[in-house]
């Protein structure tokens, strides 16, 4: 199961409309609205700040987040849309969802590798090189992996790891599906590969 999940802290909205939304902005808010779970849709407020350096953070419409707001229960929600100024780009109103836990939903989720000891390709100095350190993944709201865990152990210079080599945990797909896309690879130690240009310069002279 995923470790923390993030939590998103907001206040109810008291009415609706663009008056309540102008008044919102007006007081450092962006005003939003939850909806869908199968309960009826409640505006809320968000802070402005709090709001904008998560968005400068990224990935905020694929994180899943445990929504806070007081006098309601705690619930996991995904934003499903920010309203942009035209003008400034700064966000003016936010779309979340709330998810049940059979829900499907498309997450970024970290790789990590080990048995870094037993690779024979890194113990002669070989370098690993993460393509990919964060897969995305559609996944069940209620069973989001921590993790992939992609074991280095028996690799050699010049192999390769693709996705359909790492281990999936059951009920999870990557959302590319069309190709097996490379998650990292172990290179030749710089000296070793300026030693090989050198060597085939020579040949080449030789010839």
């Amino acid at each position: 199961m995923a470790g923390e999940i993030p939590d998103l802290f907001a206040t109810e909205r008291t009415g609706t409309g663009k008056g309540a939304a102008r008044q919102a902005r007006r007081e450092h808010f962006v005003p939003g609205i939850v909806y869908g779970g199968g309960a009826e849709p409640l505006p809320i407020n968000l802070k402005y700040n709090e709001l904008l350096k998560r968005l400068k953070a990224g990935r905020f419409l694929s994180t899943l987040f445990n929504l806070k707001v007081e006098g309601h229960e705690d619930v996991r929600v995904i934003c499903r849309g920010v309203q942009r100024d035209v003008v400034k780009d700064l966000p003016i109103h936010v779309d979340l969802m709330r998810l049940r836990r059979t829900s499907r939903i498309n997450l970024f989720i970290p790789v990590e590798f080990v048995g870094h000891e037993k690779s024979p390709g890194l113990k002669r100095g070989g370098v690993l090189t993460v393509v990919r350190p964060e897969v995305e993944l559609m996944v069940t709201a209620g069973e989001i992996p921590e993790k992939l865990v992609m074991d280095l152990s028996g690799l050699n210079v010049g192999d390769i790891v693709h996705i359909s080599d790492v281990a999936l945990p059951e009920g999870t797909r990557p959302t590319i599906t069309d190709r097996d896309f490379v998650i990292a690879n172990i290179s030749a130690p710089s000296g070793l590969r300026s030693a090989d240009g050198e060597a085939e310069e020579g040949e080449g002279e030789e010839g």
